[in-house]
């Protein structure tokens, strides 16, 4: 027999926990997206760090976001890892007051150590705590909340978790609606310029110097390359630089630092060259897009580059390192899929073969199935203490 669906999840209010950069951001927009689809009526509130890209984006989206101060504790010197423990208590307590004021139901901590002290809060306040980890090799701040999380949802098969694996849920990594939008919808393939290739540049929300440096030294050789066509998303300090290279070179090409329409830049894209952050990877994955990517080689305990070779090993993706990165080889690269398209669009549909497209609803759905539960059995508590419970009606 169906069991009505319990009250509370119609005013079911959701803290997303985490952010400052887009890797974590974006999927916790994807999962708060998801929300108000299976549950219109559901509030949600972030909560953060008051950097400009997290509260700028945010705004745009319409979502309410709230900021505590917290420090970094991972890759800083000896005294900013004490100042970091010394803030930590205190930011549980700004997080205490937000979640109560809010009347959070749940707490879903998307990685970045802003998270921590919301969902340590949570936790002491008794609070469902779920977690979900975008990359293949699980960050700091989700290790340690491993053990006070209900689920954790992962993006890859082969990420390993502490605490009891019984918990772990492989979801694939949270897409944009914005994103999804356009997956099925090829390039210019489908508008019969077979001839052209276009090529987009992705360095992260903030752009990467090193790719804008290799791409600007590529441009030497690619000049007198007919059919090309490049999207670049520079960065702020290098926008200007890469428009003059471009204007130089006479070699197409649209610039600009952050391309907030990024959907409809993949879409028209056949070959991505880009970092490997885990929300990259999925979006180029889902969209079924080829990609060379460049890891960043800063990235903690080297996750990029692992990220990467999931998809290297299956040819589902090309890699260079960066200590291997320069003009020439990216230009011979560009040079190959110009006059290869079967292999750019062998290398495209493995790529799709790991994309998870659902990977939003699935964790909302499984967090919905978490509080019934536990909405189930505290009535079920209150039936044996001798009170009734009334199961909603059809129109409820």
């Amino acid at each position: 027999m169906k069991i009505g669906k319990p009250v509370l999840i119609n005013r079911l209010r959701v803290v997303i926990a985490g952010g400052g950069t887009g890797g974590h951001l974006f999927p916790g927009i994807a999962i708060a997206e998801a929300i108000h689809e299976k549950v219109p009526g559901c509030k949600v509130l972030f909560i953060g760090t008051d950097r400009p890209f997290e509260k700028t984006t945010l705004s745009e989206k319409g979502f309410d976001h709230e900021t505590i101060f917290i420090r970094a504790f991972k890759g800083k010197g000896l005294w900013n890892k004490l100042a970091a423990l010394v803030v930590f208590p205190w930011a549980v307590c700004q997080a205490v007051r937000k979640i109560r004021r809010f009347g959070a139901n749940l707490v879903v901590g998307v990685g970045g150590y802003s998270a921590a002290p919301v969902a340590v809060g949570a936790w002491m306040m008794g609070i469902r705590v779920v977690i979900q980890e975008q990359n293949i090799l699980p960050g700091m701040t989700n290790r340690l909340l491993a053990r006070l999380a209900s689920r954790i949802y992962v993006s890859f098969e082969n990420t390993r978790m502490p605490g009891d694996p019984k918990k772990v849920c492989l979801s694939g990594n949270p897409v944009r609606r914005e994103v999804l939008t356009f997956a099925g919808k090829r390039s210019s393939r489908d508008h019969g310029e077979q001839h052209r290739l276009t090529v987009l540049i992705l360095g992260g929300s903030q752009g990467a110097h090193s790719i804008n440096l290799a791409v600007a030294a590529a441009l030497d050789e690619l000049a007198d390359t007919t059919g090309l066509n490049f999207i670049h998303q520079t960065g702020t300090a290098d926008e200007k630089d890469m428009r003059a290279a471009y204007v130089d070179h006479g070699v197409p090409c649209r610039v600009k630092p952050f391309f907030k329409d990024i959907g409809a830049e993949y879409a028209r894209a056949d070959l991505l060259i880009c970092r490997a952050g885990a929300t990259t990877v999925a979006e180029a994955a889902v969209l079924g897009k080829a990609c060379i990517f460049i890891p960043y080689p800063f990235a903690a305990e080297n996750h990029q580059e692992l990220n990467a070779r999931v998809l290297v090993k299956d040819g589902a993706a090309g890699m260079i390192l960066e200590k291997d990165l320069n003009g020439r080889t990216l230009a011979r690269l560009i040079q190959y899929y110009l006059t290869h398209r079967q292999a750019l669009i062998y290398m495209a549909d493995r790529a799709r073969a790991f994309g998870r497209p659902h990977a939003a609803m699935t964790i909302v759905e499984d967090c919905l199935n978490i509080m019934v539960k536990k909405q189930l059995f505290a009535l079920s508590l209150l039936g044996l203490s001798g009170l009734k419970w009334r199961r909603p009606s059809r129109g409820q």
